[in-house]
Order: structure tokens, then sequence, then C-alpha cells
């Protein structure tokens, strides 16, 4: 089954697939992996590949999809790809280089979606030694899109407040069309949601299913976001796994959901659309939320 007739509009006019695959993994994990593993998500069907320069990868995924088009099994503009920029590259005269050297690691000519990938204020040394504090480099991404290097842009890790600085900001041509945060059962991120919605800025989920147990930014004490009890009551309800829940209730609230890269988990993620969380379902889910973030690595 192939994912990209699940799409939701973004208010650029293009389109993002609901589901994704996300691309990050520790250090530890060798790079090769994301070769294989990428050419195994596009094959069985996800069109929908997020990744970023900080992952240190995108050499390998550029290759990847580069090889599904090669053998047919996609064209270009099938495949949405999104990279991100890194908060060394905040400066607005650093923007378009950047993404040009993820361009180049990648061998494609565009990507679908760039974002600001933390909202971290860049720090400059002065002449003086005094430190000089930047704002977002909006109006460079927006020159990025208008060069034709990106489809759409937006934002990740923003909150609601860094989001309105943006919006509010003079002679804004383009809003972002997206903000990709943690957002998982636990963390239903329902506030920034609403705000989201109500700019018409579509809310993307990574974390989605919890937290690579792997990674060095996570709490391993936190619990097991796939071994809730209500998850797998409801799981077990409709004979699906706690994974597939998950999944499906971020969907439902109208969330763009990033599943995670492990094999295992890629071909049953696509199952997702095969069943329906009932009104009493999601709202039971919403009850598990704890407002708790397993990445603890943002400010």
């Amino acid at each position: 089954m192939e994912t990209q007739c699940q799409r939701v509009k973004l208010n650029d006019g293009h389109f993002i697939p609901i589901l994704g695959f996300g691309t990050y993994a520790p250090e530890e994990v060798p790079k090769s992996e994301a070769l294989e593993v990428t050419k195994f998500a596009i094959e069985v069907g996800f069109r929908h590949i997020d990744c970023a320069h900080a992952y240190r990868n995108e050499e390998q995924v550029g290759h990847a999809i580069r090889s599904k088009i090669a053998d047919g099994t996609v064209k270009r503009e099938d495949i949405f790809y999104t990279s991100k920029l890194w908060s060394t590259c905040l400066q607005p005269e650093l923007v378009q280089s950047a993404l040009e050297k993820s361009l180049k690691n990648l061998q494609l000519d565009y990507v679908d979606l760039y974002l600001i990938h933390t909202p971290v204020p860049l720090k400059v040394g002065n002449f003086d030694g005094s430190l000089l504090f930047t704002t977002p480099p909006s109006q460079a991404l927006e020159k990025c899109k208008d060069a034709g290097l990106t489809k759409s842009i937006g934002v990740s890790n923003f909150n609601h407040k860094q989001l309105e600085k943006i919006l509010n900001k003079h002679r804004l041509k383009y809003k972002p069309v997206c903000n990709q945060v943690e957002c998982h059962p636990y963390l239903n991120q329902g506030k920034l949601l609403g705000f989201c919605k109500s700019h018409d800025i579509v809310l993307v989920a990574y974390g989605a299913l919890g937290s690579q147990r792997l990674s060095k930014w996570v709490n391993p004490n936190y619990p097991i976001l796939l071994e809730d009890p209500v998850l797998c009551a409801i799981a077990k309800k409709h004979k699906q796994t706690p994974a597939l829940v998950a999944l499906r209730y971020q969907i439902q609230c109208g969330v763009v959901a990033l599943a995670k890269k492990e094999v295992n988990v890629i071909l049953p993620s696509l199952q997702v659309f095969d069943f329906e969380l009932t009104p009493e379902d999601m709202k039971t889910i919403d009850g598990i939320s704890r407002n708790m973030r397993y990445y603890e690595f943002l400010p």
C-alpha cells in the first residue's frame, strides 16, 4: 500500500504525506544502515522521507532515493523529502549555502521541505568580544524557496510564542507550512496543535512512538510509551499493535506522524490506514498525556 494518496495540503498549496519515515539514528549506528533501510521504506510504500544535515546521513539517504528512482520504483516527484538547517548556519548569509551543501550530499536538485531545525538563538562573536543574537532567518529561507531549492519552508521545535514572532514579522512572504516537534500520546501537544491549526500550519510529530532508547538525549528511566496499559488495551480491542494505535491517534488528531527507522516497524506502520479509532478511544488516549518529553536536549 502506497501512502502518497494519504496527504495533507500545506498552506502554500503543496501536499505532504501524512505518514513519514524518520531517518535519524544514534551515533553508534553505522551510517550505511540509512541507505538500506531507506531503500526498504520506499520499496514498501513510504513516500515521505524526513532527514537533516545534523543526522550526518544525507549522502546515504540521497543514494537510497536516487537508486529507487533509477530502478523505476518511484519518480522524484513521488518523494516528499525534508531537510533541516542546523543552528550553526542561522546567519542569513549562510542559509542558502547550507541548503546547497545538503543538496550536494543528496545529489538532488531540490528538497520538498526545508526547516529551521531549532529556534536556538545564534551567538556570534562581535569585534569587542561581546555576543550578538540573531532572529530566525525566515527571509533567507524565503529566498531559497524563490530560487527553487526547496518547495516549502517551515520550522522545528518552535513553541507558539516563537512561531508568533515569525508570523508577526514585517514583510513575511511565506509563513511556515509546518512545525515539527516531539509529539506522542504522553505529550499530545494539544495547545500547540490548536495554535498551529488556527494559523493553517501543520504539526509534524517526531518521537511519535516514544523514544529510541539508545539516544544519548533520552532519560532511560522514563516509561516506555508502547508498554502503556491504555494503548495496549485499545490495541488488543482493535487487534492491532500499540505502535499502530499511537500512530493512528496522531493521524486522527490531524498530525503528520514520522515512523521510526527500525526495519521491524517500517512495514507494519503502513497498516495504520487499515483501521480507525473510535471517539471514545481518542478521548481515552487523550487522558494519558502527561506533558512528558523524552528528548530533553531542547532548550
